[in-house]
């Protein structure tokens, strides 16, 4: 069980490096502004008050998705579906972690420098574009980097994490659903002009960082419980 355990470590690691990897070349490549003017014109983004992406995939998926952490909150105590085949520190695990990364990336947000495509002069606005690299202010709003409303998909990635043990077929599936609705999310604000697309996918990678590392966490945590249960007996 070690065994895997190791092993499930770091293909994770792989992953993530791998991911960050390609992350870094996006940015280098300098591909959010071709992406944003697929949307936005000197004039600014047409559908930046669309009523769909405004009312139904801004504001009530955010709100779906805290309803829906509810619900994980409550199967702690009352589990119901798939969550029976958890244990009770895997339910625990499930709800921590998605809080832990909505909460990571609001951090960041907080104190960024960047501001948004909808505020730059390319886009009608009054600021000029640095990227997030530069570290600096651009005389805007700010708080745009990472794409907080994604994490209200990409925030769920841990119960990949907590149901592959019990349930693979079930994991892979969470996977795709938390990463399907990260990258639907994220991409809805990017046609508003709310986001660059790197802001989006840095939001799924720390996610994914944060759910891996606490699954370690947790795991370990789990062993050093079993040995001492075990040299106590």
């Amino acid at each position: 069980m070690q065994v895997t355990h190791r092993n499930n470590f770091s293909r994770f690691l792989a992953v993530s490096g791998f991911a960050l990897l390609a992350l870094i070349a996006w940015d280098w490549g300098g591909l959010d502004l071709p992406l944003a003017r697929w949307f936005g014109t000197h004039q600014g983004f047409a559908l930046q008050d669309n009523w769909l992406l405004t009312a139904v995939m801004h504001k009530n998926a955010h709100g779906l998705s805290w309803a829906f952490l509810g619900l994980l909150t409550a199967g702690i105590r009352w589990p119901v579906g798939p969550l029976r085949k958890l244990p009770l520190s895997a339910r625990v695990q499930l709800v921590v972690t998605a809080l832990i990364a909505a909460l990571a990336i609001s951090l960041l947000k907080s104190v960024d420098t960047t501001s948004c495509p909808w505020d730059l002069v390319e886009f009608g606005g009054s600021v000029p574009y640095l990227s997030h690299w530069d570290r600096i202010a651009d005389g805007g709003p700010g708080h745009c980097f990472p794409a907080g409303h994604a994490s209200a998909g990409f925030a769920f990635l841990g119960g990949y994490f907590v149901f592959r043990p019990v349930a693979p077929g079930l994991a892979r599936r969470w996977l795709w659903g938390a990463l399907m609705a990260g990258l639907i999310l994220g991409l809805s604000q990017q046609m508003r002009g709310a986001h660059f697309m790197s802001h989006t996918l840095w939001t799924g990678w720390v996610c994914w960082c944060i759910a891996g590392a606490l699954d370690g966490a947790f795991r370990a945590a789990q062993s050093r419980k079993s040995y001492s249960l075990a040299v106590g007996a």
